[in-house]
This record gives structure tokens, C-alpha cells and sequence, in this order.
């Protein structure tokens, strides 16, 4: 066999492998979707759909009549989320610029395995830090009965998300080419316009990617919030009600539904919302990126 041949076999067999590896991860992302839909739609033979997303009660277990309102939790998680994005985004890009254009090298070697070991802290570490510290001092800055509310959940998500987002903004920063920097510095711009004004514009689909994957992040964390947010099934109005997101109540609810009943299938069936709302950001997030793609070439 000739050497080109044996080189022929050889790439087929990677690129056959490639594509068995995408087409493997998109039957196990249509696994997912057809087994959350399939046990989710016997929930709504009893539970009206306009009642399941419309009304804000949920209460499957009360001895007059089962509700299943769904719309508080999902403003909680959306609550939750939005704090958290409003906190990280402009501190992980913040120091994302400061790592790749403005810290010494020597500082850079501390700050950056710093980041990087934030993100394998256990969730439920942060939890207990949420309670035992940032709880409190939001209690007493604020003047409230506990700390245990959205906006503790909102700068726990935050701290989450911060690694993500500074890591994958410092990397799109990093990628853009040094060209660019030279020919601003060459017509007489400063380092922090050059910043400003070339390389953040330059690495923006990048810091956007970076953005959605810790807005993700955020939407799926379930462990932080269930110990930090209080809990509370009730509608909230202000980052300072405590509150339920959809992952903590399934976590809390799953473990002792009894099987086959409406209300384990209701569960279900927030599970099904949350994969979708996590699909819409990450589709979302593709189009603006291909959109921004487009609009440089």
C-alpha cells in the first residue's frame, strides 16, 4: 500500500470519527429533549397549560386542591439570573482586560490559576458562604429579617460565573491580532483607548460567547440557590424576597414524589421549560455571534 493511500485510510478515519462524535453528542442532546417531552406531556392531561405558566401558586400537595403555577419560579430564575449577569459581566470583563493588557506578567501568573481554581469550588461550598457570610452582611446592610433572598443568590451566581466569563474574554482578547494594537499605538492612541476603542470591539463575539456560557451557568446552578435563596414559593417583587428558582424545586420536590403522578410529572415538565430557556440563550447567542461575524468580514 502506497504511502498517499495509507494517508487517505488515515484521515477518512479521523473525519468518520469526528462526525461519529458530533453525531453522538446530538442524539444524546435529542435523548434528553424526547424523554423530558415524553414524561412531561401526561402533566398537562389535568394541569391546563395556561394555568401551569399563567398563575403563580404552586402548592401540588394541598389537601383542598393541587396547584400547579408556574410563573413565580420562572420570574424567580429569571430574577436570579439577571442579578447575577449585572454583577459578573462588567467585573469578568473588567478583569479579563486587565489580565491580557494592564497586569504585569508576574501578576498575571498569580491572578489567573486564581480565577481558574474559583471555578472547581464546589457549589455547596458557596452555598455555605452564602449563608454564613453574605447572608448576614446583606441582612444587616439592608435591614431585612435574613439574608436568604434573590440578591444573595444573585452574587453567589455571580462569583460562579466569573471564572467562565474572565477566562474565555482574556482568550478573545488575547486572539486578536497584534496588528490591531500596533496601527492604533502608530496613529497616536493611548493604551486605554486602544483598549477601549480596538480590542474590546475586536474580541466582542468572543466576550458575548463568554457571557452566555456563564448566563448559562447561572440558569442551570442548583445547589447554590436552593441553600441561599430562601425558598419561597410566593411571587417575588424585589431582588430582596427570597425566592424558589425552577432547580431548586425540583431538587427538592423529585426525591419524594410518588412515581407516575401528576405532580412527578409536572416536575417534569419545569424540567422541560428549563432546557428550553437554556436552549433559546445558547441559540440566541449563535445568532448574534454569526450576525457580529458577518458584520466584520
Amino acid at each position: 500500500m502506497s504511502t498517499k493511500k495509507r494517508r487517505d485510510i488515515q484521515e477518512s478515519a479521523i473525519r468518520a470519527f469526528f462526525f461519529a462524535c458530533g453525531i453522538l453528542a446530538v442524539l444524546v442532546l435529542v435523548g434528553i429533549f424526547l424523554t423530558l417531552l415524553g414524561t412531561a406531556v401526561p402533566a398537562f392531561r389535568e394541569i391546563k397549560i395556561a394555568e401551569f405558566f399563567g398563575h403563580t401558586r404552586w402548592d401540588p400537595t394541598s389537601p383542598e386542591k393541587a396547584e400547579y403555577g408556574l410563573l413565580s419560579m420562572i420570574v424567580s430564575t429569571l430574577m436570579v439570573t439577571a442579578g447575577a449577569m449585572l454583577l459578573a459581566v462588567p467585573v469578568g470583563i473588567g478583569v479579563a482586560a486587565y489580565l491580557s493588557d494592564v497586569a504585569h506578567w508576574r501578576v498575571r501568573e498569580v491572578l489567573k490559576p486564581v480565577v481558574e481554581i474559583l471555578a472547581g469550588i464546589p457549589s455547596v461550598v458557596v452555598g455555605f458562604l452564602g449563608i454564613v457570610l453574605f447572608g448576614p452582611a446583606l441582612a444587616k446592610l439592608f435591614h431585612t429579617a435574613n439574608g436568604l433572598n434573590a440578591l444573595n443568590g444573585s452574587v453567589l451566581l455571580a462569583i460562579m460565573s466569573l471564572p467562565t466569563i474572565i477566562s474565555i474574554s482574556e482568550d478573545a482578547l488575547n486572539a486578536v491580532p497584534k496588528a490591531y494594537n500596533e496601527a492604533s499605538l502608530a496613529l497616536g492612541a493611548s493604551r486605554w483607548q486602544t483598549l477601549v476603542r480596538v480590542k474590546l470591539p475586536a474580541a466582542l463575539s468572543g466576550i458575548i460567547a463568554a457571557c452566555m456560557l456563564g448566563m448559562g451557568r447561572a440558569i442551570g446552578e442548583t445547589m447554590t440557590v436552593l441553600m441561599a435563596t430562601g425558598n419561597a414559593r410566593s411571587f417575588p417583587h424585589g431582588l430582596l424576597d427570597p425566592v424558589r428558582t425552577m432547580t431548586a424545586n425540583i431538587a427538592i420536590e423529585l426525591g419524594e414524589v410518588p412515581y407516575f403522578t401528576t405532580h412527578y410529572y409536572a416536575l417534569f415538565a419545569i424540567g422541560l421549560v428549563l432546557f428550553v430557556m437554556t436552549f433559546a440563550v445558547n441559540l440566541a447567542a449563535d445568532v448574534v455571534l454569526r450576525r457580529y461575524q458577518e458584520r466584520e468580514q
